[in-house]
């Protein structure tokens, strides 16, 4: 358990309804005007440190909008990601919060849900503005140089993570309307159009061009801020989503460099849920202070099987894996193991214990805490102490697994179909399956690449923008409908307008050059079931 003290925090990031109140907000409480935040800086420039923390703190905050258990920030973007995805599914259970992922009911533009995957975003977007705007342009303290680097990668990240919700791809939706663009110099926001992927992207190139040329060998006090790695791999994943696969490989490399993967023995427990862990490049540090808040709303509340403080556990809403991707993993490799299987055994268990029970699969104490596991549990995501009720646990933004992943794909869409073999055949038999071949699935070496994405990065928050970047259709059933609840069995067409998010009707309400998205419906059960993805065929 971790007892770090959480310092006081002053907040830069608005509470927003809409983009439209970025500026010319009545100060209160802990909330400063760009004209308050400038001469603060120049008062005494050491008080940027202060809002500066409190961004990376909201990459996670528990129920910073809402004082709902689905209310995490960012990493509750990453967990609807998966979970509107094909992999990742929870039962559908009158405690399952997040079933509007599962039926794609998320579309609602009065919806809780979708209003804080977008308010998330922008309120961390104006958070960064403010923050900028304290600083002249002609700064050259290097301190405050380092800050505006990482906060400028900071909203790099939260216009991809919009980008990715409301359009497709890059490269076949470039020139179609993604999202409004809001920076310092953003001044009409009641009239602020959607501006194109291509333009979003610019936005995103220019600020991660600007964080890796001032992060460049500069040093960090944890892996929750952003140093040249974290940099070159946000540019690595921005290029990847444009074509520009010479240049994603690259800054691949680099974010990669001086990290090595886990090794088999290390994920053959429980894991994912320390920062500072040595293969992770970038992560989000939950202090316990932070977690108490509101331990429900919290990470380790839904993904993770083994907090007596959580949903999952206790209402028997576990994250589980689709049957039909868990059945294609072989039975040599040990990510089989990051979950329990049909009859709730897995390797990582052996020795563990629930308190008060010998089985922790099976354990029960009625509900108050714990219930069985489900087939198909996942059991990947550790804790610190088994039953524990902090909820403190870190969590994975960028792993070096993930910039090797990107290399081989690189690689093979450059034509280097050999050189993108050897790297994901030297990752896998080394770190997850000894007998691993490339060719041994059948699959396209393409499809092959995805494969192992969706199995190595699961529950990391990676689905939606992968199906969508690849053109990849949604595919949750076959014949045989495996464990998926029936309301959220069905598969979409890669093309189809459902699959792209709504704006909240706050944003409606106070944009009046937004058109929303249209088209589609939402689907119903065991629609389009001939679907396939080139992956669980």
């Amino acid at each position: 358990m971790k007892r770090i003290k959480l310092l006081s925090i002053i907040l830069v990031g608005l509470a927003l309804a809409s983009c439209a109140d970025i500026t010319n907000v009545v100060p209160q409480s802990d909330t400063m005007l760009s004209t308050q935040v400038q001469e603060t800086y120049t008062i005494a420039p050491q008080r940027a440190a202060a809002p500066f923390a409190g961004m990376f703190s909201d990459i996670g905050r528990p129920a910073k909008m809402y004082s709902t258990p689905d209310d995490w920030e960012f990493l509750m973007i990453l967990f609807c990601n998966d979970l509107e995805g094909a992999d990742a599914l929870i039962a559908d259970s009158g405690y399952n919060w997040f079933s509007v992922c599962g039926e794609l009911s998320s579309r609602n533009a009065n919806y809780r849900n979708p209003a804080i995957r977008y308010r998330a975003p922008y309120n961390m977007i104006a958070s960064v503005n403010t923050f900028l705007s304290g600083f002249g342009e002609d700064v050259t303290d290097p301190n405050s140089i380092n800050m505006m680097a990482q906060a400028r990668a900071l909203r790099a990240w939260s216009y991809m993570l919009l980008a990715n919700g409301f359009q497709f791809s890059y490269t076949v939706a470039g020139d179609k309307p993604c999202v409004p663009i809001v920076t310092q110099e953003t001044t009409d926001f009641t009239n602020n159009p959607r501006a194109t992927v291509k333009e979003v992207y610019a936005l995103i190139i220019d600020d991660l061009n600007y964080a890796v040329e001032k992060l460049e060998g500069a040093s960090r006090t944890s892996k929750m801020y952003i140093d040249g790695n974290v940099a070159h791999g946000l540019r690595a994943r921005a290029y990847l989503e444009m074509g520009d696969y010479q240049k994603a490989n690259d800054d691949a490399q680099k974010a990669a460099s001086g990290y090595t993967p886990a090794s088999i023995a290390e994920v053959s427990v429980p894991a994912f849920y320390n920062i500072n862990d040595h293969n992770w490049i970038w992560g989000y540090d939950m202090i316990t202070d932070l977690a108490m808040v509101y331990r429900y709303a919290t990470t380790s509340s839904w993904l993770r099987s083994f907090s007596a403080w959580g949903y999952a556990p206790a209402c028997q809403v576990y994250t589980c894996i689709n049957k039909i991707l868990y059945d294609k993993i072989p039975a040599s490799d040990i990510r089989k193991q990051w979950w329990v299987d049909e009859n709730l055994e897995s390797s990582l268990l052996d020795g563990l214990k629930w308190p008060g029970f010998d089985d922790v699969a099976n354990a029960s104490d009625g509900g108050d805490a714990k219930l069985p596991y489900l087939p198909y549990t996942n059991v990947k995501f550790g804790c610190y102490s088994i039953g524990t009720t902090s909820n403190d646990e870190d969590m994975p933004l960028m792993r070096v697994e993930e910039m090797l992943l990107i290399q081989a794909e690189c690689q093979a869409r450059l034509g280097n179909n050999s050189q993108a073999q050897q790297i994901l055949e030297n990752f896998v038999k080394t770190y997850r399956d000894p007998s691993y071949s490339a060719d041994a699935g059948g699959r396209s070496l393409l499809d092959e690449i995805w494969f192992q994405r969706r199995v190595e990065l699961w529950g990391e928050g990676f689905f939606v923008n992968d199906m969508k970047r690849m053109n990849k259709p949604l595919v949750r059933f076959h014949d045989d409908k495996g464990n998926i609840a029936a309301a959220f069995r069905f598969n979409l067409p890669n093309d189809d307008p459902w699959l792209l998010m709504r704006f909240p009707q706050g944003e409606l309400n106070t944009n009046f050059a937004i058109e929303d998205n249209t088209g589609g419906h939402q689907p119903v059960t065991d629609e389009n079931p001939s679907l396939r993805d080139g992956v669980t065929d």
